[in-house]
């Protein structure tokens, strides 16, 4: 009995450092954030004379606030263009083509896609600037074949965004999708085909099934990442032209270190946690459904 709690003891101690860690840098930051939310905390104003509770009035006035709904709405977009349908699709995509390929052709385009990957996300940023800008490789290329140039930037500002998020994130699913697919038995699809199903077929109905758990949980894991993207969006548009690419965090942004309105910033922070959280739990229960 002493031998087993001595050994408790010990991983207790082992584990401290660790504990402490998170108590200090994300346990104690998310109840501040909790606290925070129903609060008036700003440094501008009457409000920053003295903190007080206002209870669900930042909530009541989040939901009021047309820019709020405007920026859910620019959200949902952003996330399903980006990220369900973008990174998700054209990664099993990428991923079904490179199978059984030779181990050149897998190293040549693997590199070329991982390349958008590894890069900061800043760098991507000012990257797809310099592609999409006025003066940028696009424009220079439309004109080179005698096309118009366009303000891709000001036009199409939400199409840009999305297509920055995708190169720039498609390389993790096609990674997790390659690792799933190499692990499907060949005998499998090969009784499939010569049973009489087409390569659709095989696709759909043995390959689909077999890596859905991957699917799910690659979905659960781009859809969060996809949700806190800050600096890729603020960079190239700034949330601009107007609100047109003002997504949750930019807005979140803007009223907590622009408005310096914190408490009205936390509260906004604990709807795109809401978001998150509804959004792993409906991939969560997918999973225990047959397909």
């Amino acid at each position: 009995m002493k031998n087993q709690k001595g050994r408790g003891l010990q991983i207790l101690l082992f584990l401290l450092p660790t504990i402490l860690l998170l108590l200090i840098f994300f346990i104690i930051p998310i109840l501040m954030t909790f606290g925070f939310a129903f609060t008036n905390m700003s440094l501008t104003g009457e409000a920053a004379k003295s903190l007080e509770f206002v209870g669900f009035q930042n909530f009541t006035n989040m939901f009021q606030d047309p820019d709020f709904r405007i920026s859910v709405y620019r959200t949902l977009v952003f996330l399903i263009l980006s990220a369900v349908i973008g990174q998700v699709v054209l990664g099993f995509l990428i991923a079904l083509l490179m199978k059984e390929k030779n181990v050149t052709f897998r190293r040549v385009i693997g590199i070329i896609v991982i390349a958008g990957w590894v890069t900061p996300e800043i760098v991507v940023a000012f990257c797809m600037i310099a592609f999409f800008g006025d003066m940028g490789s696009l424009n220079s290329i439309l004109e080179a074949i005698g096309l118009k140039s366009v303000s891709w930037l000001y036009t199409f500002p939400m199409t840009c965004v999305v297509i920055a998020n995708i190169w720039h994130g498609t390389a993790f699913s096609m990674m997790v999708y390659q690792s799933a697919l190499d692990d499907i038995p060949k005998s499998v699809e090969e009784a499939a085909t010569i049973d009489g199903a087409r390569p659709f077929q095989v696709i759909r109905y043995v390959t689909l099934p077999m890596v859905k758990g991957s699917i799910v949980t690659n979905m659960m894991l781009v859809t969060l990442q996809t949700l806190g993207v800050f600096t890729l969006i603020y960079t190239m548009t700034g949330g601009g032209p107007g609100n047109s690419t003002q997504t949750l965090p930019i807005f979140m942004y803007n009223q907590a270190f622009v408005n310096y309105q914190f408490g009205y910033g936390t509260a906004i922070s604990l709807v795109l946690l809401f978001i998150g959280i509804v959004a792993s739990l409906l991939y969560m229960r997918s999973m225990k459904v047959k397909v």
